[in-house]
């Protein structure tokens, strides 16, 4: 097998962003060394080798992979990932466990702190393999799980589904699940809690006494289950969401609020110190899949009684639980976020 790499080196003679991230993806995952020749398509020059090569396939974007068998039989990948999985099969894993209560989290903080998502993933990933779970609901967490399907590394995605999500939410949900042929733990609440909850107080009592009764019942219990069964789990979140409640996150932390399988539970914010900038970019260069709701309007998606589009120039968290102070929009899966007021 002959593998060539196609990349494109845009009219500012520098190579395009997808193609570096396709080669540090190779990189990462130790596979650079299966590629036998790199050629360029260069802006300036329809007649260079990688443009010659796109003509003749008619593939008109890059990276790309000609892969050429035995017998002179050439097939084309356009997408780094399928490339990887059909052609570049690896033996699984070794996960190095390492005990969360004996970690040295500061000092973990301190060495991944300004380093790519990716490899802040990949961080978790190879020392908690599967026992690291992401938390799926929005566009944030869809790049993490993108991410962690590049790297090759056991993770689980379980989700929340609170029992009020937008239509478009579930089917984004099944959507995911098919596109990345991942496992989604759907996580749901303890039907006793909210039938007596409904029963006493409504659908809508949110509206008048705050959502955390709420959120406790259909997020907050559903999430101290889904965590019980884990190491670390992994958040989208990021400091530019919220200035009021999430400005300071760190990259990796000791979560103060649940427990995992073994009673201390390391938290991952691989996002953190990206903008929304940052991961739209990331989501339309890498074709990942997004909740539909997006393109009208709605920046941060929860249940759909507490989620409203944004107006112009307001702030992507204003959509979320609006009726209340900035300083109380956090649900509850993140509640050591809201610092405590000063006496």
């Amino acid at each position: 097998m002959h593998v060539t790499m196609v990349k494109k080196r845009l009219a500012n003679g520098e190579p395009c962003r997808k193609c570096a991230q396709a080669e540090d993806l190779l990189k990462n995952r130790r596979l650079w060394n299966r590629i036998d020749e790199v050629v360029w398509a260069d802006e300036n020059d329809p007649a260079s080798p990688g443009s010659v090569l796109g003509a003749r396939h008619g593939v008109a974007v890059a990276p790309f992979f000609i892969v050429r068998d035995e017998d002179g039989t050439e097939t084309v990948y356009e997408s780094a990932l399928k490339f990887i999985k059909d052609c570049l099969s690896e033996a699984p894993p070794t996960i190095q466990s390492r005990s969360v209560r004996d970690l040295d989290v500061e000092a973990v903080e301190a060495d991944l702190k300004g380093r790519h998502p990716s490899e802040i993933l990949r961080w978790g990933l190879e020392h908690y393999g599967a026992s690291c779970g992401i938390a799926f609901s929005g566009a944030e967490d869809v790049v993490l799980i993108h991410m962690a399907s590049a790297l090759g590394l056991p993770f689980s995605v379980f989700t929340l589904d609170t029992g009020r999500l937008h239509p478009e939410t579930y089917r984004f949900i099944e959507q995911t699940r098919k596109h990345y042929g991942v496992e989604i733990a759907v996580m749901s609440p303890d039907p006793i809690a909210l039938e007596a909850f409904v029963k006493q107080k409504g659908l809508f009592s949110f509206y008048d006494d705050g959502h955390e009764e709420c959120c406790g019942i259909r997020k907050v219990e559903p999430l101290k289950r889904a965590l019980g069964r884990l190491s670390a789990w992994v958040t989208g979140q990021r400091r530019d969401q919220s200035p009021a409640t999430r400005s300071a996150i760190p990259v990796v932390e000791r979560d103060r609020t649940f427990s995992g399988i073994a009673g201390s539970l390391l938290k991952l914010n691989p996002l953190a110190a990206w903008s929304s900038k940052d991961t739209w970019d990331f989501i339309r260069e890498e074709r990942i899949p997004f909740n539909p709701l997006h393109e009208r309007g709605f920046v941060s998606i929860g249940c759909e009684p507490c989620t409203r589009a944004i107006m112009p120039g307001e702030h992507e968290r204003a959509g979320r639980f609006w009726w209340e102070d900035t300083t109380k929009r956090e649900c509850g899966l993140h509640i050591a976020n809201v610092k405590p007021p000063s006496v």
